[in-house]
């Protein structure tokens, strides 16, 4: 890779890993809505959007034929329709999160995503780790029983965001196709129920949508270009960087949440969640070390003496 790539694709992906950290500040705009009426526009514009993205940047004929090729792939399919309810899921619960006061676990569940992706690919995709990498897990998890201590229950909402991640991630190894027709393939499947719950709501004379005021209105209208610009920001990121470089870049999103949640948003942070948190930092980055060309570098070593 050349340096002056290496440098764009980070100031992308670093730009995407920003703006998702910031994003609680948009859902707190509109925290007078409930998080379904919400989800359910943020899935319907985003679909919107990107169809105008596809159009604008040339790419509607490989979407029409990606979508005709889905028909044929059935096992792509299905893992499309699964993916688009894993996301949703994923979504709704984020949402309901910052907007209910918990965006500290809400930053907790991003946290332990990657340690929950690596356990889905030992399980599932019989991937093997090395002792540095269980280490790191062990740290995790007395990080995860401190905070369970603390709460006086297990993380219920950082466990969920991580494994629905976890999953929509493993999902997603099965669905080989461009980001951005990826993004409108995933919010077409929903699409449909989703403006179905819109017309339910407007039936029921219960949606925040064009009963509100013009603020809120724009800001549910928006939440698909605040879904998607982030994601095109680090399709285009990801490209240009190492793995390495990405997965030590994708904690600027959960610490900026937690920065929020703390000392914007005033939520409650006690010393043994504190406590918690360094355990699961310090899992991250001997986790996050143990993935650089100077711990690999030292295993295929020990692997060549032995």
């Amino acid at each position: 890779m050349k340096k002056n790539d290496i440098q764009l694709g980070a100031t992308y992906a670093g730009f995407s890993y920003f703006l998702w950290g910031l994003l609680p500040i948009y859902w707190k705009l509109i925290d007078n809505v409930r998080a379904d009426e919400i989800l359910a526009n943020r899935i319907f514009w985003s679909f919107i959007f990107m169809v105008l993205v596809l159009l604008f940047t040339n790419k509607w004929r490989a979407f029409t034929q990606t979508l005709i090729g889905l028909a044929q792939r059935k096992k792509q399919f299905y893992a499309l329709v699964i993916a688009s309810i894993l996301i949703s899921i994923n979504w709704f619960i984020y949402i309901w999160a910052v907007n209910s006061d918990q965006m500290i676990q809400a930053s907790l569940g991003y946290y332990i995503n990657p340690l929950v992706s690596v356990l889905l690919g030992m399980f599932v995709l019989k991937e093997k780790l090395t002792f540095i990498q269980y280490f790191s897990f062990s740290l995790a998890l007395i990080g995860v029983l401190i905070i369970s201590i603390s709460y006086g229950h297990i993380p219920w909402i950082s466990l969920a965001l991580a494994v629905s991640f976890g999953l929509y991630g493993l999902v997603k190894k099965l669905i080989t196709v461009e980001s951005s027709i990826g993004l409108t393939l995933e919010t077409l499947v929903i699409t449909p129920l989703a403006a179905i719950y819109m017309g339910y709501l407007f039936y029921q004379g219960d949606n925040s949508f064009f009963s509100s005021d013009l603020k809120t209105n724009f800001l549910l209208i928006g939440a698909g270009a605040a879904t998607a610009v982030p994601l095109l920001y680090f399709a285009k990121g990801a490209q240009k960087i190492p793995l390495s470089m990405l997965g030590f870049l994708q904690y600027i999103a959960p610490t900026l949440t937690l920065i929020l949640g703390v000392f914007v948003y005033e939520e409650h942070f006690s010393g043994l969640e504190l406590l918690a948190f360094i355990f699961i930092w310090s899992a991250l980055t001997v986790y996050s070390l143990s993935k650089t060309k100077l711990f690999t570098a030292k295993g295929k070593k020990a692997r060549t003496n032995s």
